[in-house]
């Protein structure tokens, strides 16, 4: 049973320069794609009762209320189900916000990056901090407790102290949930070709990342996932779904799924998609090796780690046999910490934690 689905909605007035994903400025097919991506859902969601809906992007604020509504109304959920809209701070208003909510969405996150408007203005963000401010403000008065903020570090000129008065002024705000991501300059951006100026070097990068967990658990936030801050009872039930290697539908162009044991990716071509939104572009079914690989790998990602009984119960296997000088050596390096059910990484092995994982990939 797959009791968990996310949204891809494509659109974006403008694409920020540091932005690869799968996006468009072609608003004017918007209302073609949702009646594609209505017939997509129709075609493949069995009806099961929703944990999780997800509005991805894109820009997802774009869409009207009415258009969340319907889109919404495709799917089985009750009270419980978490309904999460990613939301571009500009030009939102509380009567949209108002709206919004009575739809059913329960949680917003909203793309803040940096309170500096200079260096909004230089990764090709089309906000301002005060409009970040004012709809954060604008949304606890429609009645949203579950607001979510996003920043990403290493940005150019920006300093470690810069970064440091984000999370601060962030903290003040009310919110109770934020994400951190390490600026990644990836081929499709602007930025690949035009490479940016001041780019803070790795080890700064590293040395904001560590201010910040510092920052935010003094403030009350709990460290929960890698990349992931959230106030007592106010994790991210989605992506928590994500790393706890469970399955979920992927609806839109360029959406991934994990449905029984097969990874899909829908099309990234936007004519692909809208000639055939039933035939995904790629399918791959994981050999049991690759369920396990995925299965550390993800879970290593949560601050509280993996259970190995479950991993050893679920794959049958013995991990401290299998997996024992590896063990071993981060143990004894102090990157791994032993835990009552397992392992997760100290802060030192958050830090190279890719380098890590890697030795667990056969």
């Amino acid at each position: 049973m797959t009791e968990n689905a996310y949204i891809h909605i494509p659109f974006c007035r403008q694409k920020c320069k540091y932005c690869s994903f799968i996006s468009y400025p072609d608003i004017q097919y918007k209302e073609q794609y949702l009646q594609v991506l209505s017939k997509e859902i129709k075609n493949s969601y069995k009806n099961e009762l929703l944990k999780t809906l997800y509005f991805g992007g894109g820009t997802p604020s774009l869409l009207t209320a009415k258009e969340f509504g319907s889109l919404i109304q495709l799917f089985e959920t009750d009270n419980n189900t978490e309904i999460t809209a990613e939301l571009n701070p500009e030009n939102l208003s509380l009567e949209y916000l108002c709206e919004l909510k009575n739809t059913g969405i329960n949680r917003i996150s909203i793309g803040c990056q940096t309170f500096r408007d200079d260096i909004l203005k230089n990764i090709g963000r089309k906000h301002t901090s005060q409009q970040v401010i004012n709809v954060v403000n604008m949304a606890k008065k429609a009645g949203f407790n579950n607001i979510s903020l996003d920043f990403i570090y290493g940005l150019p000129e920006q300093t470690t102290k810069d970064f440091e008065d984000d999370l601060l002024k962030a903290t003040e705000l009310g919110i109770q949930h934020i994400s951190l991501y390490g600026l990644k300059i990836d081929e499709g951006c602007y930025f690949k070709k035009h490479y940016p100026k001041n780019l803070p070097d790795d080890d700064i990068q590293a040395e904001m990342y560590l201010k910040a967990i510092e920052i935010l658990v003094q403030n009350n936030f709990e460290h929960y996932e890698i990349s992931n801050f959230a106030l007592k009872g106010c994790f991210s039930n989605h992506n928590m779904n994500y790393w706890n290697n469970n399955s979920y539908y992927g609806f839109g162009i360029a959406a991934h799924g994990y449905i029984n044991g097969i990874r899909y990716s829908n099309p990234t071509n936007f004519a692909d998609y809208l000639l055939n939104p039933f035939e995904s572009a790629e399918k791959k079914v994981l050999t049991e090796k690759e369920k396990l690989e995925e299965e550390i790998f993800l879970g290593l990602r949560k601050l509280s780690g993996i259970d190995t009984n479950f991993i050893n119960s679920k794959y049958n296997i013995n991990f401290e046999n299998k997996y024992g000088k590896i063990i071993k050596k981060y143990l004894d390096s102090k990157h791994l910490i032993r835990t009552d059910c397992g392992y997760k990484f100290s802060t030192d092995g958050i830090l190279l934690s890719n380098y890590i994982l890697a030795d667990f990939l056969e």
